[in-house]
C-alpha cells in the first residue's frame, strides 16, 4: 500500500482564498447590512463551501471586525500619506477631508461597510467596532485641535458635524457633478469662515 503524501494548502494560496472572503463578505456586508448577509452566501461569493471559510474565519463577528480593520486602515492610510506634507493647521485638516471623501467615495466595499450603523446586537462586538472609529477619529480629533479658533468653539461638535458630513456624503454624491477634492476644500472654506478667531 503506498502512502499518500498530503501537502498544506501554500501560504500565498491561504492568502488569497482569505482576501477572496474578505472581499465577498464587504460587498455583502456593504449591500445588505451584517444582519442580512449570510454565510452561507458569503461562502458562495467566495467560490468555496461554507466549512471551509472556519478556517479563516471562526464566526461572522470576526469576519465583520476583519472587514472593518481593513476598511479603517485604507481610511488611515489614505489620511496618512495626505499629511504627509507640512500643511498649516488649516490645510491639514482640509487634506485629511479630501483623503477622507476621496477613499470613500471611491465606491470601495470596505469603506462602504465602515461608516454603515453598527450591528445591535452583541454588544461587545459593537464596542469592538466603535473603537476601531474611534482609532481613526482620533486622527481628526488631533487635526482639530491644532486649529486656531476663537475660545468658546466646542471642537468635539466640530468634529462629529465634520465626520457625519463627510460619511452621508455617500448619499447624495454623483460621479460628474463636484469632485471628491472639491467638496473637501468647500467643507474647510465654510467652516474657515464662520469659525475665525
Amino acid at each position: 500500500m503506498t502512502a499518500v503524501l498530503q501537502l498544506a494548502p501554500s501560504p500565498r494560496l491561504t492568502a488569497n482564498r482569505r482576501q477572496a472572503v474578505l472581499d465577498a463578505a464587504a460587498a455583502r456586508f456593504s449591500n445588505q447590512g451584517y444582519e442580512g448577509a449570510s454565510m452561507r452566501d458569503i461562502a458562495k461569493d467566495a467560490g468555496m463551501l461554507a466549512g471551509s471559510m472556519y478556517y479563516h474565519f471562526a464566526s461572522k463577528e470576526d469576519l465583520l471586525i476583519a472587514v472593518h480593520e481593513t476598511g479603517v486602515a485604507r481610511f488611515e492610510a489614505a489620511v496618512a500619506a495626505a499629511l504627509a506634507d507640512p500643511f498649516e493647521p488649516w490645510g491639514r485638516l482640509e487634506a485629511a477631508v479630501v483623503a477622507h471623501l476621496e477613499t470613500l467615495l471611491a465606491g470601495g466595499d470596505f469603506t462602504r461597510v465602515v461608516i454603515r450603523e453598527l450591528p445591535r446586537e452583541p454588544l461587545s462586538l459593537r464596542d469592538r467596532l466603535a473603537g476601531l472609529r474611534d482609532g481613526y477619529e482620533a486622527m481628526f480629533r488631533r487635526l482639530i485641535d491644532d486649529l486656531p479658533l476663537p475660545p468658546d468653539a466646542d471642537r468635539s461638535l466640530l468634529r462629529l458635524m465634520l465626520m457625519g458630513g463627510m460619511n452621508w456624503s455617500q448619499g447624495w454624491y454623483r460621479p460628474g457633478g463636484q469632485t471628491p477634492a472639491e467638496i473637501g476644500r468647500g467643507f474647510i472654506s465654510l467652516l474657515k469662515k464662520e469659525l475665525r478667531p
